[in-house]
């Protein structure tokens, strides 16, 4: 399959290779992927900023985390850098000598359960068929089979030590199984040295993954400069070295499907997510008197609603002309369903949907993610954002310390501090009616909060 849209089809490095594996070895593996993560789990093995195919873990909650920190660093005044790290063929380099001396090692897989990783990963043949020509049959002497259960969790387990790697030079890590964010900010006066830091960095996480048998790609790797609108021009015009490759700084990054600009204002997300949506609006209207309205109506949410929720969350606070291009995509889908003109009002519709609008979805998933930090089932990077006010010692004596209300961090830039998620959650949170954040379970509280939510977008008593 290919690896992204657009990419040249002629080109044999532009596809992911797929195995295509029995299905009685999957089922087999998810016996064994499950022990392994309550096991990883239990003993809280893996790294907190390792995301990659883990429960309750997410893109979004990773892009998230690093969006906030950045944004909360840029609204003190500091400058910010992200590094996004490309990996060649990263599951297909694994060697297995090392990841298995890893996991008895590091994560104290021994005995029996070793034997049997062992006989998992050796052994195995691969051949490559199109139509009917196939290649000749080779060993398999390193990789894990993409495709399979038990590939993705142990290759974040065999690139675990990365993160220390990285945490030694005082920058901040996040991964995604093989994509890797390296962050870090200062005051505007030490950008020098901060440069510095990433350069060492750079090479040091060049050598691991040489000694690791991983080849860093520099041509992929990019790199940004953040800070506020205001601040651009005084932003340095260089970049770090990576390996022998100089790496200019980008104006924008897609980052696990998020487009980030360099002034953090999500216009290059908004606006690349429209386009997405409307062209998939132009291809469903071809098909529109073909297709039963709720079959209809689930292709819409498929291919044009899950666009606009696709990590929302980091939507919330931006300025209403850019929500407005959003609603736009809603408001069109909706036209699309019920055959209605653009003069036509579109309340009715939305609310005949049952839709909530753009402003009110992205409050619903920042809700959402609050009240799972709040009951210890988000990833300990968002569960360690927020305050209670009824845990203050200096608050306990006031009203609110009654509710359920959080603590709002303070911030200085509207613009930028109040989207990080510490001051948005919060914010949010106490917006909210004690009967819905006092909900005993997430499902009861993601029903309560559409429901108020979509009584407030309508002005519905």
């Amino acid at each position: 399959m290919l690896k992204k849209q657009g990419l040249n089809s002629a080109d044999a490095s532009s596809y992911r290779p797929i195995s295509n594996l029995v299905v009685l070895s999957k089922l087999l593996e998810r016996l064994v992927a499950h022990q392994l993560h309550h096991y990883l789990a239990t003993a809280n093995l893996l790294p907190t900023v390792q995301s990659g195919f883990r429960p309750r873990y997410s893109t979004e909650t990773a892009v998230l985390s690093v969006l906030s920190d950045i944004l909360l660093a840029v609204d003190r005044g500091d400058f910010a850098a992200l590094v996004l790290l490309d990996l060649s063929a990263a599951f297909d380099t694994v060697d297995h000598d090392i990841l298995l001396q890893r996991l008895r090692t590091s994560f104290g897989i021994n005995h029996t359960a070793l034997k049997w990783f062992k006989s998992y990963l050796t052994g195995r043949t691969q051949y490559v068929r199109r139509g009917s020509s196939r290649s000749t049959t080779v060993c398999l002497l390193c990789g894990v089979p993409q495709g399979s259960v038990l590939g993705p969790i142990l290759f974040i387990m065999y690139t675990a030590d990365l993160v220390s790697v990285i945490e030694q030079h005082r920058l901040s890590p996040h991964l995604y199984a093989d994509d890797t964010q390296i962050y870090g900010y200062c005051p505007p006066s030490v950008v020098g040295p901060l440069l510095q830091d990433i350069n060492k960095c750079a090479d040091a996480v060049a050598d691991w993954m040489s000694s690791n048998r991983l080849q860093l790609n520099a041509d992929k790797t990019e790199f940004m400069w953040l800070s506020t609108a205001r601040s651009q021009q005084r932003l340095p015009t260089v970049g770090p070295m990576i390996g022998s490759t100089v790496v200019a700084p980008c104006k924008a990054v897609r980052d696990l499907g998020v487009y980030i600009d360099a002034d953090l204002t999500m216009r290059v997300h908004v606006q690349r997510t429209v386009s997405r949506c409307f062209a998939s609006l132009r291809q469903l209207r071809s098909i529109r008197r073909s297709v039963p309205t709720s079959v209809f109506k689930s292709l819409v949410a498929a291919l044009v609603l899950s666009r606009l929720d696709y990590c929302n969350s980091l939507l919330i606070n931006l300025p209403a002309s850019l929500i407005q291009r959003l609603q736009s995509v809603q408001n069109a889908a909706a036209r699309l369903i019920f055959n209605m003109r653009r003069c036509e009002h579109i309340t009715d519709a939305l609310v005949s949907l049952h839709w909530i609008r753009v402003p009110e979805r992205i409050v619903f998933k920042v809700a959402t993610l609050t009240y799972r930090a709040l009951h210890d089932t988000a990833p300990p990077y968002l569960v360690s954002q927020f305050t209670r006010v009824a845990a203050m010692p200096n608050r306990r004596r006031l009203r609110s310390a009654s509710t359920n209300q959080l603590d709002v961090p303070s911030f200085r830039l509207s613009t930028v501090g109040s989207r990080a998620f510490p001051i948005a959650g919060a914010k949010v949170w106490n917006s909210l009616p004690d009967d819905v954040t006092s909900a005993p379970s997430l499902t009861t509280f993601r029903r309560q909060l559409k429901t108020h939510l979509f009584r407030r977008c309508y002005n519905i008593d």
